[in-house]
Protein backbone atom coordinates (compact mmCIF):
# COMPACT_ATOMS: atom_id res chain seq x y z
CA UNK A 1 0.00 0.00 0.00
CA UNK A 2 1.29 3.28 -1.20
CA UNK A 3 1.35 5.82 1.43
CA UNK A 4 -0.17 8.65 -0.60
CA UNK A 5 -2.81 7.24 -3.19
CA UNK A 6 -4.22 10.21 -5.53
CA UNK A 7 -6.80 9.25 -7.99
CA UNK A 8 -8.71 11.26 -9.84
CA UNK A 9 -8.21 14.64 -8.21
CA UNK A 10 -10.04 17.53 -9.94
CA UNK A 11 -10.03 21.10 -8.44
CA UNK A 12 -11.07 24.09 -10.01
CA UNK A 13 -11.63 28.04 -9.09
CA UNK A 14 -14.20 30.54 -10.25
CA UNK A 15 -12.45 33.96 -11.02
CA UNK A 16 -15.38 35.99 -11.73
CA UNK A 17 -17.08 34.37 -14.71
CA UNK A 18 -14.53 32.09 -15.78
CA UNK A 19 -13.99 28.69 -14.08
CA UNK A 20 -9.78 27.58 -14.05
CA UNK A 21 -9.06 24.61 -13.78
CA UNK A 22 -6.28 24.22 -11.15
CA UNK A 23 -6.36 20.73 -11.45
CA UNK A 24 -7.16 17.83 -14.08
CA UNK A 25 -7.85 14.13 -13.19
CA UNK A 26 -4.37 13.90 -10.87
CA UNK A 27 -3.29 10.31 -10.78
CA UNK A 28 -0.05 9.39 -8.55
CA UNK A 29 1.29 6.61 -5.92
CA UNK A 30 3.76 7.92 -3.77
CA UNK A 31 5.33 5.32 -1.48
CA UNK A 32 6.74 5.89 2.12
CA UNK A 33 10.42 7.24 2.45
CA UNK A 34 10.28 9.05 -1.12
CA UNK A 35 12.24 12.11 -2.01
CA UNK A 36 9.45 13.81 -4.95
CA UNK A 37 10.16 17.33 -6.44
CA UNK A 38 6.76 18.96 -7.98
CA UNK A 39 8.34 21.31 -10.80
CA UNK A 40 6.17 23.18 -13.64
CA UNK A 41 6.04 26.74 -14.97
CA UNK A 42 3.91 29.20 -12.81
CA UNK A 43 0.31 28.41 -12.84
CA UNK A 44 0.66 24.96 -13.58
CA UNK A 45 -0.79 23.60 -10.01
CA UNK A 46 2.27 22.57 -8.04
CA UNK A 47 1.13 24.41 -4.70
CA UNK A 48 -2.39 23.37 -5.10
CA UNK A 49 -1.59 19.95 -5.41
CA UNK A 50 0.67 20.73 -2.47
CA UNK A 51 -1.81 22.14 -0.55
CA UNK A 52 -4.59 19.51 -1.47
CA UNK A 53 -1.73 16.84 -0.61
CA UNK A 54 -1.54 18.98 3.33
CA UNK A 55 -5.12 18.99 3.78
CA UNK A 56 -4.79 22.61 3.40
CA UNK A 57 -7.43 22.33 0.71
CA UNK A 58 -10.31 20.19 -0.34
CA UNK A 59 -10.54 18.18 -4.39
CA UNK A 60 -13.86 18.86 -5.98
CA UNK A 61 -13.76 15.43 -7.31
CA UNK A 62 -11.65 12.15 -6.71
CA UNK A 63 -9.96 10.46 -3.90
CA UNK A 64 -7.35 11.25 -1.28
CA UNK A 65 -5.48 8.12 0.55
CA UNK A 66 -3.60 9.15 3.23
CA UNK A 67 -1.79 5.58 4.47
CA UNK A 68 -4.98 3.99 3.61
CA UNK A 69 -7.45 6.26 4.79
CA UNK A 70 -9.42 8.65 2.14
CA UNK A 71 -8.93 12.00 3.70
CA UNK A 72 -11.51 13.08 1.50
CA UNK A 73 -14.00 12.01 3.78
CA UNK A 74 -13.06 13.43 6.61
CA UNK A 75 -14.79 16.38 8.91
CA UNK A 76 -12.39 19.61 9.26
CA UNK A 77 -11.89 19.02 12.91
CA UNK A 78 -10.50 15.21 11.44
CA UNK A 79 -8.40 16.90 8.99
CA UNK A 80 -6.46 19.35 11.48
CA UNK A 81 -5.72 16.37 13.32
CA UNK A 82 -4.02 14.25 10.74
CA UNK A 83 -2.38 17.27 9.60
CA UNK A 84 -1.27 18.28 13.23
CA UNK A 85 0.15 14.27 13.85
CA UNK A 86 1.47 12.91 10.00
CA UNK A 87 2.21 16.00 8.40
CA UNK A 88 5.04 18.98 8.21
CA UNK A 89 5.43 22.02 6.31
CA UNK A 90 8.05 24.16 5.06
CA UNK A 91 7.16 27.47 3.36
CA UNK A 92 9.30 29.54 1.26
CA UNK A 93 8.68 32.63 3.86
CA UNK A 94 8.67 30.66 7.72
CA UNK A 95 6.11 31.93 9.44
CA UNK A 96 7.49 32.10 12.01
CA UNK A 97 5.60 34.67 14.92
CA UNK A 98 7.79 37.32 15.35
CA UNK A 99 7.48 37.63 19.24
CA UNK A 100 8.22 34.43 19.96
CA UNK A 101 11.79 32.69 20.65
CA UNK A 102 13.05 30.16 18.56
CA UNK A 103 12.52 27.65 21.18
CA UNK A 104 8.79 29.39 21.54
CA UNK A 105 7.79 28.81 17.72
CA UNK A 106 9.06 25.31 17.44
CA UNK A 107 6.81 24.47 20.14
CA UNK A 108 3.84 25.83 18.84
CA UNK A 109 2.56 22.46 17.81
CA UNK A 110 3.03 20.53 21.01
CA UNK A 111 1.48 23.33 22.69
CA UNK A 112 -1.61 22.80 20.40
CA UNK A 113 -1.31 19.12 20.52
CA UNK A 114 -1.12 19.45 24.83
CA UNK A 115 1.97 18.02 24.95
CA UNK A 116 2.99 18.81 28.72
CA UNK A 117 5.81 21.35 29.72
CA UNK A 118 8.20 18.96 30.65
CA UNK A 119 7.93 17.20 27.92
CA UNK A 120 7.99 19.99 25.26
CA UNK A 121 10.96 21.01 26.47
CA UNK A 122 13.35 18.25 26.12
CA UNK A 123 11.48 17.55 22.38
CA UNK A 124 12.30 21.15 21.12
CA UNK A 125 15.92 20.90 23.04
CA UNK A 126 16.39 17.73 20.52
CA UNK A 127 15.20 18.88 17.53
CA UNK A 128 17.14 22.77 18.18
CA UNK A 129 20.49 20.50 18.30
CA UNK A 130 19.31 18.53 15.12
CA UNK A 131 18.94 21.54 12.73
CA UNK A 132 21.98 23.00 14.26
CA UNK A 133 20.91 25.98 16.34
CA UNK A 134 20.85 24.93 20.19
CA UNK A 135 22.73 27.90 20.56
CA UNK A 136 19.88 30.17 19.44
CA UNK A 137 17.33 28.61 21.23
CA UNK A 138 16.28 32.25 23.09
CA UNK A 139 16.70 34.33 19.67
CA UNK A 140 13.75 35.86 18.10
CA UNK A 141 13.48 35.89 14.21
CA UNK A 142 14.65 39.38 13.62
CA UNK A 143 17.86 38.12 15.42
CA UNK A 144 18.09 35.46 13.49
CA UNK A 145 19.67 34.82 9.60
CA UNK A 146 17.34 33.88 6.45
CA UNK A 147 19.16 30.34 7.00
CA UNK A 148 18.62 29.86 10.52
CA UNK A 149 14.65 31.23 10.44
CA UNK A 150 14.19 28.27 8.11
CA UNK A 151 15.41 26.05 9.91
CA UNK A 152 13.45 26.91 12.71
CA UNK A 153 11.01 26.26 10.41
CA UNK A 154 11.90 22.94 9.53
CA UNK A 155 12.20 22.20 12.91
CA UNK A 156 8.92 23.52 13.69
CA UNK A 157 7.77 21.10 10.76
CA UNK A 158 9.54 18.01 12.48
CA UNK A 159 8.41 18.85 16.41
CA UNK A 160 5.75 15.77 16.18
CA UNK A 161 7.80 13.22 13.90
CA UNK A 162 5.48 13.83 10.65
CA UNK A 163 5.59 11.16 8.05
CA UNK A 164 5.95 13.83 5.54
CA UNK A 165 7.40 16.78 5.10
CA UNK A 166 5.77 19.37 2.69
CA UNK A 167 7.80 22.06 1.37
CA UNK A 168 7.35 24.93 -0.83
CA UNK A 169 10.25 26.67 -2.44
CA UNK A 170 11.68 26.13 0.93
CA UNK A 171 14.92 27.90 -0.58
CA UNK A 172 13.29 30.68 -2.42
CA UNK A 173 14.11 33.57 -0.14
CA UNK A 174 17.75 32.21 0.24
CA UNK A 175 21.40 32.84 -1.17
CA UNK A 176 22.88 29.90 -3.10
CA UNK A 177 25.07 28.42 -0.07
CA UNK A 178 22.48 28.95 2.31
CA UNK A 179 19.93 27.34 0.06
CA UNK A 180 21.89 24.42 -0.10
CA UNK A 181 22.23 23.85 3.75
CA UNK A 182 18.93 23.54 3.62
CA UNK A 183 18.29 21.64 0.90
CA UNK A 184 21.00 18.99 2.80
CA UNK A 185 19.28 19.61 6.26
CA UNK A 186 15.89 18.15 4.56
CA UNK A 187 17.80 15.61 2.39
CA UNK A 188 18.99 14.20 5.70
CA UNK A 189 15.37 14.15 7.35
CA UNK A 190 14.63 12.09 4.39
CA UNK A 191 17.46 9.57 4.47
CA UNK A 192 16.27 9.35 7.84
CA UNK A 193 12.98 8.00 7.15
CA UNK A 194 10.50 10.88 6.37
CA UNK A 195 8.82 11.04 3.00
CA UNK A 196 10.03 14.38 1.56
CA UNK A 197 7.76 16.39 -1.27
CA UNK A 198 9.42 19.36 -2.31
CA UNK A 199 7.89 22.44 -4.71
CA UNK A 200 10.39 23.82 -6.63
CA UNK A 201 11.12 26.37 -9.87
CA UNK A 202 15.02 25.36 -9.67
CA UNK A 203 16.05 22.97 -12.00
CA UNK A 204 18.90 22.47 -9.61
CA UNK A 205 16.93 21.73 -6.79
CA UNK A 206 14.76 19.56 -8.62
CA UNK A 207 17.49 17.40 -10.09
CA UNK A 208 18.57 16.43 -6.59
CA UNK A 209 15.18 14.67 -6.09
CA UNK A 210 15.08 10.81 -6.98
CA UNK A 211 11.12 11.91 -8.71
CA UNK A 212 10.52 14.30 -10.44
CA UNK A 213 6.22 15.11 -11.28
CA UNK A 214 6.38 17.59 -14.10
CA UNK A 215 3.00 19.54 -14.31
CA UNK A 216 1.35 21.91 -17.24
CA UNK A 217 -1.73 23.62 -16.83
CA UNK A 218 -2.97 21.81 -13.97
CA UNK A 219 -1.84 18.00 -15.71
CA UNK A 220 0.54 15.79 -14.29
CA UNK A 221 1.98 14.87 -17.76
CA UNK A 222 5.51 13.45 -16.73
CA UNK A 223 6.73 11.40 -14.08
CA UNK A 224 10.69 10.93 -13.93
CA UNK A 225 12.06 8.66 -11.88
CA UNK A 226 9.40 6.53 -10.80
CA UNK A 227 10.09 3.23 -9.61
CA UNK A 228 8.16 0.14 -10.60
Amino acid sequence: MAQIELEGIERTFSLGNTTVRALSTINVAIEKGEYVAIMGPSGSGKSTLLNLLGMLDRPDAGHYRLEGRDVTTLSADELAAVRRQRIGFVFQSFHLVPRLTAAENIALPLVLAGAPSDARERRVKSVLAQVGLASRADHRPDELSGGQRQRIAIARAIIMNPAMLLADEPTGNLDRHTGKEVTELLESLNAAGTTLLIVTHDPAMGSRARRRLMMTDGVLNDDKGKTA
